[in-house]
């Protein structure tokens, strides 16, 4: 069954390019999420004031690749105890969370977020939010570290 996941962990870019790869994932594509718009720019969210986060929406197959493993890649690759920020990047929308489609997404995720908690010494700042809003990224986004752009975004 064809489903979708929507994660934010810093700079899509590099979030992006490790959930492409995975057997499984069927499409993936960066925008922004979470915010009080449908329609906003990169140079908007980054102003602070729209509330989207930079996000990757995964496609998968869910009978390749299930939910949990999403999840457990998207711990792999970021750091989620840092509060809006990643590395270098800071700021509310390199902000790291997961947005839900149901209540199997929101239960499986706030579940992965109690066990990883025992991983780590300092607290998970990622959130649990519904999906509302969406913004698909300028094209120049998509697929950026694909396109060479590999040295500006680190995971």
């Amino acid at each position: 069954m064809i489903k979708t996941a929507v994660f934010g962990a810093g700079c899509f870019w590099g979030v992006e390019d490790a959930f492409r790869k995975l057997p499984g994932v069927l499409k993936t594509e960066v925008g922004y999420a979470g915010g009080k718009s449908k329609d906003c720019t990169y140079e908007e969210i980054c102003s602070g004031k729209t509330g989207h986060a930079e996000v990757v929406k995964i496609e998968y197959d869910s009978d390749k690749i299930k939910y949990t493993k999403l999840l457990e890649i998207l711990f792999r690759i970021h750091d989620s105890t840092q509060i809006n920020r990643q590395g270098p990047d800071v700021g509310y929308q390199y902000r790291s969370v997961i947005f839900y489609f149901d209540n199997e997404q929101k239960k499986e995720a706030t579940e992965y977020i109690k066990k990883e908690q025992k991983n780590h010494k300092n607290k998970i700042a990622t959130s649990v939010e519904k999906f509302t809003t969406y913004s698909k990224a300028e094209e120049y986004h998509q697929k950026y570290i694909m396109k060479g752009g590999a040295a500006a975004c680190k995971i």
